[in-house]
């Protein structure tokens, strides 16, 4: 675990050392913010549902933006080779990369705790256990986007190029949900599990079943692995 911690914050430290992290911090606060503070102060509703629910929008284009140029950015300078003559193995590798970017995705849900403490300042009977789970969801999920974007990340030495993989894959899993009025109904609820805003849903509720606990971490697990077969069968070509 020591070479994941030391890629994690080697890779944390290029994000700090840069625009990026700071434009994305800012940035997210900035588009949560706006949501949340028209539906607070204009329509009166002092809860946390409308940032529950713009957060994994603002998640779609922001987490591959984050995500495009752990593994590509790597492969794009030629650094890869370098790393595969250290005593790291890919599996830390990837895992370093993915912690890294969940870690400053987990940084911008907490930029925005200071909507929660907004409404529990001026909100009555505020419900602590849906805001917990709803925070839980959204971490859950900006943790399966990463593994997915990190995932997209590997498979191409174009940050840009790894951009679009991710946007798209992403925004296939999240519109899964949105299409079961088209689909079969032998095949309709093996397409709902598949959909992530699915089991987000059912999280922010302050339902928080072990399905769908399992659910995110399959998939954390499943685009991990898939990064770290594509740069094994890189590295042996």
């Amino acid at each position: 675990m020591r070479n994941v911690s030391t890629i994690c914050k080697r890779e944390l430290g290029g994000f700090f050392n840069s625009p990026m992290a700071y434009i994305f911090l800012v940035i997210f606060a900035i588009v949560n913010g706006y949501f949340f503070t028209n539906t607070f102060f204009l329509f009166g509703q002092s809860d946390l549902r409308v940032l529950f629910d713009i957060v994994p929008l603002v998640y779609l284009f922001f987490i591959p933006a984050v995500s495009m140029g752990l593994i590509a950015r790597e492969n794009n300078l030629g650094t890869m080779e370098i790393m595969s003559t250290m005593p790291i193995n890919t599996y830390e590798f990837v895992l370093g990369k993915f912690l890294a970017a969940s870690s400053l995705i987990l940084l911008g849900l907490v930029a925005t705790s200071i909507h929660l403490f907004t409404l529990i300042s001026v909100g009555t009977n505020v419900d602590y256990g849906a805001i917990f789970s709803g925070y839980l969801g959204l971490a859950l999920m900006g943790g399966t986007y990463a593994a997915i974007g990190t995932y997209a990340s590997s498979v191409t030495e174009n940050q840009v190029v790894a951009f679009i993989i991710g946007v798209f894959i992403v925004l296939v899993f999240f519109m899964l949900d949105k299409t079961l009025v088209f689909v079969p109904r032998s095949i309709a609820g093996f397409i709902q599990f598949l959909a992530v805003d699915y089991h987000l849903s059912n999280i922010s509720r302050g339902v928080i079943d072990s399905r769908n606990l399992v659910y995110f971490f399959s998939m954390i697990g499943f685009f991990i692995f898939l990064a770290i077969r594509t740069l094994e069968m890189k590295r042996w070509k």
